[in-house]
């Protein structure tokens, strides 16, 4: 599904994708997520698994453990550079996200489809700039990018 830009933020995108150069800077995988609530970015990390040692630190997690504990989610929108894998996806449901602004799924598929059936808004930008980001980085990287997704 892919819809305007009227319910969320577009620069609140823009500072996942900041997000996703940084940990790509850092020697990480380029995964940027922000999170906003009405409006207001809440925080915005990136993948930290290789600079903090954490297999759990994909973006999207590091993005909520950045927002520190909310009563209550389902009012915000996750920003993410890439489609979420099982384990971040797990995190959206599990916390009732209701939106999720996802740049790519072209890299890797992630888990759309589950988020969607569970009656999560999925938008879809389709970012050539995540996209080119990512293929990059699978390139350059291809054991690092296995080890985050577990392949």
């Amino acid at each position: 599904m892919t819809a305007g830009t009227d319910s969320f933020g577009r620069e609140h995108f823009e500072a996942a994708v900041e997000a996703a150069r940084r940990g790509l800077a850092g020697g990480g995988v380029p995964v940027g997520a922000a999170l906003e609530r009405h409006g207001r970015l809440l925080a915005a990390a990136h993948n930290g698994r290789v600079q903090a040692g954490d297999p759990t630190a994909h973006g999207e997690i590091a993005c909520l453990r950045a927002a520190g504990r909310q009563a209550d989610y389902t009012d915000t929108v996750l920003h993410t550079t890439l489609a979420p894998c099982a384990m971040c996806t797990g995190a959206i449901l599990q916390f009732r996200i209701p939106t999720v602004v996802v740049g790519e799924a072209e890299t890797f598929g992630g888990e759309l489809d589950l988020l969607r059936g569970r009656g999560v808004r999925v938008v879809l930008l389709n970012d050539r700039r995540c996209v080119d980001l990512m293929r990059e980085f699978q390139r350059t990287r291809p054991a690092l990018w296995a080890e985050d997704i577990g392949a």
